[in-house]
């Protein structure tokens, strides 16, 4: 069991977001830039911010595949804009806005997701909508785990790479956003980086 890597958002934004380090064990943080002359081979997991710079990203795709290659966890927050990676595919907006519509779903159980009421994830401050808004196209092969509104858009997804590897997709805003979170949501984090560091042990895909 390793250790998870958080990649710090784009200075300036993510600032109203608690800082994930005092929640969680075994991880470590490094600024946004930093990734590409970070030594990736010492982490189990590494968890990007939805405020990322896709192009930077797009721009060091070898030593991310290098990293799944060799068995890591990938924990993607947001919605993909640039086709950093070939299993990526550009986020699909909800076809309309309404309760209905961001409503959220259990559509696979999983670990990370383990004794989260969906109610507190479909409202934050009596308000909902920050879960997430759309989705990011599944692979083939990859397994939905929540879903947004009648059509259960997979908003979350696991994809398992022929190569070694795996992906953990996220199409809203920052999971760690739940940090310390008075519901049940505030499960997330910790069992987020349980189930990164064991290389998915424990949970399937």
């Amino acid at each position: 069991m390793g250790r998870c890597l958080f990649l710090k958002p784009i200075k300036g934004a993510g600032g109203d977001l608690p800082s994930v380090m005092g929640f969680v064990d075994d991880a470590d943080e490094i600024g946004h830039y930093e990734l590409h002359e970070t030594e990736l081979a010492r982490y189990a997991a590494l968890l990007l911010p939805a405020h990322l710079d896709q192009r930077y990203l797009g721009e060091i795709t070898p030593v991310i595949e290098a990293f799944l290659d060799q068995g890591g966890t990938l924990v993607f927050n947001g919605h993909v804009a640039w086709k950093m990676l070939p299993e990526f595919s550009p986020f699909v907006p909800l076809p309309k806005g309404d309760l209905e519509h961001l409503q959220v779903h259990r559509v696979t159980p999983h670990p990370v997701f383990e004794g989260v009421d969906m109610a507190d994830l479909t409202y934050r401050r009596n308000v909902a909508g920050f879960y997430a808004r759309g989705h990011n196209p599944l692979p083939e092969g990859a397994v939905p785990l929540i879903g947004l509104g009648p059509d259960r858009a997979p908003c979350d997804w696991i994809y398992e790479r022929p190569r070694g590897g795996r992906i953990f997709m996220h199409a809203g805003n920052d999971l760690w956003m739940y940090a310390g979170d008075g519901t049940t949501a505030a499960r997330i984090v910790p069992q987020l980086c349980a189930w990164a560091r064991s290389g998915g042990e424990g949970g399937g895909a």
